[in-house]
C-alpha cells in the first residue's frame, strides 16, 4: 500500500523479477498524475496497479489486515515493501548518519524535521538517535492532517477523516508506524499496545499514560503546514534559492522554520519527491511549470495499466489470487 512515492521505487526494484508478483494499492484519485503514471506505466507482467476507492488509510488497513490473515498470507507468501516492513524503516537509517556527520557529529548535535504521514522516516531517526546519533530534536512535520501534533498537543491521538491537500502523501489519519513508537513509549508492553489499538479500533481514539507522552515528547516536538503555507513556502524557496521543492518538502521546511526548539544547532529538513511529480502545485507557487527527469520523458506517452478496486478485503483477495 502506497501513498504514491513508495510505489513507483518498489516496481522499479521488482519490475520483471522471476516468481515475484508486484501489487500495488494506491489511493483512486488522490495522488498527483505523475505518481500515478509511475506506477501504472511500467510494462512488466508481474506488476499490477490497484487504485483503491478510498484513501491512504483504507489501502493500509487493507494490507494489514492480509497480513493478519495467517493462512491467506501464507497461501500468497505475501511481503511488504513499504515501512510495515522494517527493513525499509532500517534502510533509511543511515542518510541520518551520514547527514549528521557532515555536519560535525558525532562531537557536534544535528536536528532533523521530517514531512510525515506514516511516521517511517522518522521511526528511522528516532532509531538512529537511541543508537547513540547525537540528535538535537526530531520535528514532526505534518500538513493539515495533523493527527500527530495534535497527540503531542492535547495527548490524545483521535482519528478524524483524512483530508484532501496540496501533499497527498501525507494525508494520512492512522500514522501506522506510530505504533512501534508506542512500544518504546509504554516500556515496549504488549498488553498496553493491545489495549490501545484496541481502543483505536473500536473508539476511535486512544490517550497514553503521561509517562509514555513525556518519553514522546522527550524525543519529538512537532508542528503543521497548511495548503497556503505550503504554497509560500515552495515560493519563498523558489525565489531565495532558485531550487524548486515539492509540497511535502515544502511542509517539512514551513514547520522546521517555525518549529525548531534549538535555533543553535543545524536544522536538516528532509525531501520527500522531485519538484517534477507535484506539477500543478509547483506551477501554482513559482509561474514555472518544473521539467521531467529524462527517464521520465516520455511518462505521458505511456499506456497506463491499472485496475480500479472497491474499498473491501474479499474484492482485494481475488484480485491477489486470480
Amino acid at each position: 500500500a502506497t501513498s504514491g512515492d513508495t510505489g513507483s521505487a518498489a516496481i522499479a526494484g521488482l519490475a520483471g523479477v522471476p516468481n515475484v508478483n508486484v501489487f500495488i494499492f494506491y489511493p483512486h484519485n488522490r495522488t498527483s498524475e505523475v505518481q500515478r503514471r509511475q506506477m501504472t506505466t511500467v510494462n512488466a507482467d508481474n506488476v499490477r496497479a490497484i487504485a483503491v476507492k478510498g484513501d491512504f488509510d483504507d489501502c493500509q488497513t487493507i494490507v494489514k489486515t492480509l497480513f493478519a490473515d495467517t493462512e491467506f498470507r501464507k497461501k500468497v507468501n505475501l511481503g511488504a515493501v513499504n515501512s510495515i516492513n522494517w527493513a525499509r524503516v532500517a534502510a533509511q537509517i543511515p542518510y541520518y548518519v551520514t547527514a549528521a556527520a557532515a555536519l560535525g557529529a558525532p562531537e557536534k548535535p544535528v536536528s532533523f524535521c521530517v514531512p510525515t504521514g506514516n511516521f517511517g522516516d522518522i521511526l528511522a531517526g528516532y532509531a538512529a538517535k537511541r543508537a547513540g546519533l547525537p540528535i538535537a530534536d526530531l520535528i514532526i512535520a505534518s500538513n493539515k492532517n495533523d493527527i500527530l501534533p495534535r497527540l503531542l498537543e492535547t495527548g490524545t491521538y483521535a482519528i478524524s477523516h483524512a483530508e484532501e491537500s496540496l501533499s497527498p502523501s501525507m494525508d494520512i489519519q492512522v500514522s501506522s508506524n506510530f505504533e512501534r513508537l508506542l512500544f518504546d513509549a509504554t516500556g515496549r508492553d504488549p498488553e498496553k499496545i493491545n489495549t490501545l489499538m484496541t481502543n483505536l479500533k473500536t473508539q476511535k481514539s486512544f490517550s497514553p499514560d503521561e509517562n509514555a507522552l513525556a518519553f514522546i515528547r522527550g524525543f519529538f516536538s512537532a508542528g503543521r503546514a497548511d495548503d497556503t503555507e505550503i504554497l509560500q513556502t515552495i515560493r519563498d524557496v523558489y525565489a531565495e534559492t532558485k531550487m524548486r521543492i515539492d509540497p511535502h518538502t515544502a511542509a517539512g521546511v514551513a514547520v522546521g522554520r517555525k518549529t525548531r526548539r534549538t535555533p543553535s544547532t543545524p536544522l536538516v529538513n528532509l525531501a520527500c519527491a522531485a519538484a517534477a511529480k507535484f506539477p500543478d502545485t509547483v506551477k501554482r507557487a513559482t509561474g514555472e511549470t518544473p521539467p521531467l527527469p529524462d527517464f521520465l520523458a516520455d511518462l505521458y506517452d505511456k499506456e497506463e495499466r491499472f485496475t480500479v478496486a472497491e474499498n473491501n478485503l474479499e474484492a482485494i483477495k481475488e484480485l491477489i489470487t486470480r
